[in-house]
């Protein structure tokens, strides 16, 4: 008797589980990510095919053996988008669905797959257009942006109006309370840090990415994606999706202004993930390669489970928890 009632909280308890996918953005890809899922699983070798065929170059080789290309945007996204979509149907095939999604960045548009508002088909070519016009309209070295660390926000958005009679500098991405991207024009960021610095800020980390992406810098490819996505249909969504720039569940007829804009407004990642617990998440995997955002997650809430899933290693620790 004892036995059945604890087999019945057990189940009781798995049906109250909700599940976040969150999927990961541009900063996270490595030379070989994914490969050992590639050889292993026909789901992820057709998907990363069906990405070759569309984009006219062999994707799967190009992340194997090109580390230069892995990291010039234009490649970054449809490699990014391809592994995390490869990977979300895996987790689909052995029963692991989530119950709400959300993606950093370029991560939103795998979300967006993973709730059923736009094909995969789609979704890779818009990311590799979206990554051409990022690339033209800040050629590397145009912009730098700079991560300041445990600094009021308020200060920060403070310092970077008073930094912007030098030239274009703000907030580009609200990671976690602790961690704030600047970004912006390099004499104008390079103020904003001068200032920071003097406020108390102790600090600032230079990032290592190819153009001041989330900032009115990018304004040109906002403009040139927009009259793409007018192109694009999308479909209603199957569960929700709490999009990047408004941290809030994307309506259906708001998905292109919000995909155009988010090009070059802010992240608000740590709004975002209030918004999913208050939706009563108790659980959340990061898709895609690294582990960004569950280190992000961690400085949010250390409460919330998190695991991530980007190889074979990290797929079976899931399976087997």
């Amino acid at each position: 008797m004892g036995r059945c009632k604890h087999l019945k909280n057990v189940e009781r308890i798995r049906i109250v589980t909700k599940r976040a996918f969150l999927f990961a953005g541009q900063g996270a890809q490595k030379l070989g990510m994914a490969s050992d899922l590639y050889a292993a699983y026909p789901v992820v070798k057709e998907t990363f095919d069906t990405a070759s065929r569309i984009l006219g170059y062999d994707l799967r080789e190009l992340i194997d053996s090109n580390e230069e290309k892995l990291n010039q945007t234009r490649y970054t996204q449809p490699a990014i988008l391809t592994t995390s979509v490869a990977i979300y149907r895996l987790l689909a095939e052995n029963g692991i669905t989530p119950d709400i999604v959300a993606g950093l960045s370029l991560g939103e548009y795998s979300a967006l797959v993973a709730a059923g508002a736009l094909s995969f088909e789609d979704a890779v070519a818009l990311v590799a257009k979206r990554g051409e016009f990022m690339e033209t309209a800040a050629p590397a070295g145009s912009g730098k942006m700079v991560a300041v660390m445990n600094t009021d926000p308020s200060l920060i958005e403070e310092i970077c109006q008073k930094a912007s009679e030098k030239g274009v500098v703000t907030p580009a991405n609200y990671n976690t309370p602790a961690q704030i991207v600047i970004g912006g024009e390099v004499e104008a960021v390079d103020y904003a840090v001068e200032l920071l610095k003097e406020a108390g800020a102790k600090r600032l980390i230079p990032l290592n990415v190819s153009g001041p992406f989330h900032t009115a810098l990018l304004e040109s490819a906002s403009q040139k994606l927009a009259a793409e996505l007018e192109k694009v249909s999308f479909n209603d969504f199957t569960l929700p999706l709490v999009g990047n720039t408004e941290a809030q569940i994307m309506k259906s007829e708001d998905v292109k202004a919000l995909l155009a804009r988010q090009v070059m407004e802010p992240v608000r990642f740590y709004d975002s993930i209030a918004t999913i617990q208050e939706f009563g998440v108790d659980e959340v995997i990061e898709i895609g390669p690294g582990k960004v955002l569950s280190g992000f997650l961690k400085k949010i809430d250390k409460t919330l489970p998190t695991q991530n899933v980007e190889d074979q290693a990290s797929l079976d620790a899931l399976l087997n928890a």
